[in-house]
């Protein structure tokens, strides 16, 4: 449930403003983590802005694995619900597609121009064609997992409470077999106390409302709570209090610290094969 301590912008916006804490943010960060993606473009034959819907950011980028009926993970970014690319993310899909599991990169509209509640629901319809359309890209309809990055990782946690029934009458229960948020964000009333909802712009209610730790998962599939070992307190906390909230008898929850990694940092961590993070989720999916 959502927590009724009275947040102020002094202690909340060092806490949420992570740009801040990255001076080189957008002279490095970005522009390495675009060129290393534009690379593996260029080699690789996947399939670019594919139409999930008809909205204009309603596309997707697809890397196959070489093998069919392959796993698929699909992949949502970050940027508060306000910016980012799905280009700028293929780099993360060169390793899970070397190692034998196809990638999908969804992007979706951003804040002002919508709703954060219409975010979800088009996340929704991404998820529900990819496995519509699985077999002819050449993964399988019956091994999706979900993966996504800070407002990613909303979507994330949101989709795993999905009830597909009501999306779909085609849907399976456990559509979803694994989920991996990343420094997901999980109770959102504190972000209303920060910079990042001048765009955003929730009240309460619906910061409420679109907080993942007020809608259950819908299944028992096995969730990867991930988040690094530099990230701010709140950040660990949001992490944290997921995972202790999700976690039943039957449900497997596991919580992993990326150690010395920042909000950042842990993404280049994900894109190692032979880090401890990225041989965590490729297992996870492996289960599924």
């Amino acid at each position: 449930m959502t927590t009724e301590t009275a947040y102020t912008f002094e202690e909340m916006e060092p806490q949420y403003n992570l740009r801040a804490r990255r001076p080189d943010y957008d002279d490095a960060v970005v522009p390495d983590w675009i060129a290393r993606s534009m690379a593996f473009q260029a080699r690789s034959p996947g399939k670019l802005d594919l139409e999930y819907g008809s909205g204009q950011r309603e596309r997707l980028d697809f890397f196959p694995a070489c093998a069919p009926g392959s796993p698929i993970l699909i992949y949502f970014h970050g940027g508060y619900w306000q910016r980012g690319d799905k280009s700028v993310y293929s780099f993360l899909a060169e390793p899970f597609v070397g190692n034998g599991v196809s990638v999908a990169l969804v992007n979706y509209d951003l804040c002002p121009s919508v709703r954060i509640s219409q975010i979800t629901p088009q996340a929704r319809r991404a998820v529900a064609w990819i496995r519509r359309n699985a077999e002819k890209l050449g993964g399988s309809p019956d091994k999706i997992h979900v993966m996504g990055h800070s407002a990613g990782g909303h979507i994330t946690a949101m989709l795993m409470a999905t009830d597909w029934a009501s999306v779909g009458d085609d849907l399976p229960r456990d559509l979803i077999k694994s989920g991996i948020p990343i420094s997901g964000l999980f109770e959102l009333e504190p972000l209303r106390f920060s910079s990042i909802n001048d765009g955003v712009r929730m009240d309460a209610v619906e910061a409420a409302s679109e907080s993942p730790m007020n809608h259950p998962p819908s299944t028992d599939a096995p969730q990867l709570i991930v988040c690094g070992g530099a990230e701010t307190d709140e950040f660990k906390r949001q992490s944290d209090d997921y995972a202790d909230a999700c976690a039943t008898a039957s449900r497997i929850i596991e919580r992993y610290t990326v150690p010395d990694c920042d909000h950042f940092d842990e993404l280049n961590a994900l894109a190692k094969e032979d880090s401890v993070f990225f041989r965590k989720v490729l297992q996870l999916i492996k289960k599924g």
